[in-house]
């Protein structure tokens, strides 16, 4: 398999090249195409590791400093959106795995469908902001659409125990992230520090953040209802302190099926991969015995309002969720500077939301053109209330 990888400095970015060279010995995969963001050092050093044809990076002068450094390879350097979207569709990979994060992962991985590549979507915000648009794309290209989210390759895993007209829900597990059981009064003064202390998940900044304020399981449950045909009232959150279980599918006859695995993105990640095959993995096994009980609990919806407002969202639909999902990265990013606090954050979305609220019902279809104008309108606005 040659692989492109969108975000392969970032930590599902690194973690999948892990996974490719823990597999190497089972399944050849070539990679073809890598990006990342502003960390040229680790940039440089997959090229000289992996020897993709081409690496792209956000600006014009990175991708100078960067041609200079790796001017011994054969690498190509490629810089902006406009290289982005080369590097996703014109590299000659059979799959590009979307692990940017935020609405910058939309357009290329777009283009990637629209090149009839395969995708490993780890890039929850292209279904959020377009789940119309891409999924439209994904069935007219006849690609194959397999999602990296721990939850959603549960639910992907699970779904093959049933037919799609016996679903009754998706449950949806979340850990609860660092503040579980908080009040608003003890979450007035946290620190970003705290915020990004989760317990059991290594991530990067802003989805431990999300994690934190439970805003990642909104934009997941907003993801579930375009990958998997149901809607955002068939699927229910539920605590799963431990993370053992990375999400269920409870059918009509209320068997529930359920997937489950220590708390690792390499086994969605290996999946995806190798999917339909299951290969060795390199990561332990849960040892029952040893954990000994597993917890579940009621997300708190008012204590964590992003949830609540990703479910409105979800539920409005049209450019709603776009709305929020900018609002949210803009309200994050100002979270991670120390200029609001961590309270601010659903704040901030709610106000958005409450800005946009007599524009949503204009308009229900969009191209990736009309969000991304959408989505700098917002981002612009700032953190207005």
């Amino acid at each position: 398999m040659k692989l492109t990888i969108l975000g392969s400095t970032g930590s599902i970015g690194t973690q999948a090249l892990e996974v490719v060279e823990e597999l190497k010995e089972k399944k050849e995969i070539t990679i073809t195409g890598i990006s990342g963001n502003r960390n040229l050092l680790l940039l440089e050093e997959q090229i000289r590791r992996f020897h993709p044809a081409y690496a792209a990076v956000p600006d014009e002068a990175g991708a100078k400093a960067l041609a200079v450094a790796v001017a011994d390879t054969n690498t190509k350097i490629l810089s902006g959106r406009e290289g982005l979207c080369y590097l996703a569709a014109e590299t000659g990979s059979d799959m590009v795995l979307s692990s940017i994060v935020g609405f910058a992962g939309l357009i290329p991985t777009l283009r990637a469908v629209e090149a009839g590549k395969d995708i490993a979507l780890a890039n929850k915000e292209t279904l959020v902001t377009a789940g119309s648009l891409f999924m439209e794309a994904v069935k007219k290209h006849g690609v194959r659409l397999l999602p990296v989210d721990s939850e959603h390759c549960a639910i992907f895993q699970s779904l093959k125990s049933g037919r799609h007209d016996e679903i009754e829900k998706i449950l949806l597990t979340a850990s609860g992230g660092p503040f579980f059981g908080k009040t608003a009064t003890e979450l007035a003064g946290v620190k970003k520090e705290q915020a990004l202390k989760h317990p059991n998940w290594s991530m990067g900044a802003k989805i431990t953040i999300d994690s934190a304020t439970l805003m990642n399981k909104g934009l997941e449950i907003m993801e579930a209802k375009w990958l998997f045909d149901v809607e955002i009232d068939d699927i229910e959150v539920v605590v799963q302190r431990e993370s053992i279980i990375h999400s269920m599918v409870q059918f009509k006859d209320r068997s529930v099926i359920a997937q489950m695995s220590l708390p690792s993105m390499k086994h969605p990640i290996q999946y995806a991969f190798t999917y339909p095959d299951r290969l060795e993995a390199v990561e332990p096994p849960v040892d029952f015995a040893a954990l000994g009980a597993l917890t579940f609990a009621r997300p708190d919806e008012q204590t964590f309002r992003c949830l609540a407002l990703a479910k409105k969202a979800g539920r409005q639909g049209g450019i709603m969720p776009t709305v929020l999902n900018a609002a949210n990265e803009t309200a994050v990013t100002a979270f991670l500077q120390d200029e609001i606090g961590f309270l601010e954050i659903a704040d901030t979305v709610e106000a958005a939301m409450d800005r946009w609220q007599d524009s949503w019902r204009r308009q229900t279809q969009f191209t990736a053109e009309d969000l991304l104008e959408i989505d700098t309108a917002v981002r612009k606005e700032g953190l207005q209330k």
